[in-house]
């Protein structure tokens, strides 16, 4: 029961992790582009699988599409999605510019990396609880003993302890990164 509920418990610290990398900081990075899709040949398909990006300044991500006629498809992708940003085009290639974040803005953003960590949490707790129950469930079945019992769901808060702590480090990292200038 253990090593199912800490499998999850690392498949919820995965997804944060993904979700943090699309919030934007001060830097630009290619993986605020990650959920942005473009139609490809009939299927929707990753702007990274359609084209090179790279971040050749801090504050530029420079997209060069494998053919030239995605060019329009991908700017009006990256319009529609929910990055935030303005791609511009030269024909050839499409340069995003990402500007300052103002200090207000900062703090909008630290708001939100607070509110998707709460979520992960408790979805950690989730985990926990439904462990606990499978716990409960197998001693009450007497499958194993009050001792096993005990000792099972004190290994599963000990997971669900360094999770928790875990998921606050990745955090201050991100709020950190956001609120440096």
């Amino acid at each position: 029961m253990t090593k199912n509920a800490k499998g999850r418990m690392e498949k919820t610290i995965h997804a944060l992790h993904e979700e943090l990398a699309t919030i934007r900081t001060g830097r630009a990075h290619v993986s605020l582009l990650d959920h942005v899709s473009v139609p490809y040949y009939g299927a929707e398909a990753p702007v990274n699988q359609v084209a090179n990006l790279s971040v050749p300044e801090p504050r530029m991500i420079v997209i060069a599409p494998w053919e030239k006629q995605m060019l329009p498809d991908i700017e009006k992708a990256i319009l529609s999605s929910d990055v935030g940003v303005t791609p511009s085009s030269d024909g050839e290639v499409i340069r995003i510019v990402l500007p300052e974040l103002t200090q207000e803005r900062r703090q909008v953003l630290v708001k939100k990396v607070k509110n998707i960590a709460e979520m992960s949490k408790v979805a950690i707790r989730n985990i926990r609880r439904h462990a606990n129950d499978g716990i409960k469930k197998q001693a009450k079945n007497k499958e194993i003993s009050e001792d096993e019992e005990k000792q099972l769901q004190d290994e599963t808060q000990q997971l669900t302890d360094r999770h928790i702590a875990e998921i606050d480090q990745v955090v201050e990292h991100k709020e950190q990164e956001i609120l440096t200038i």
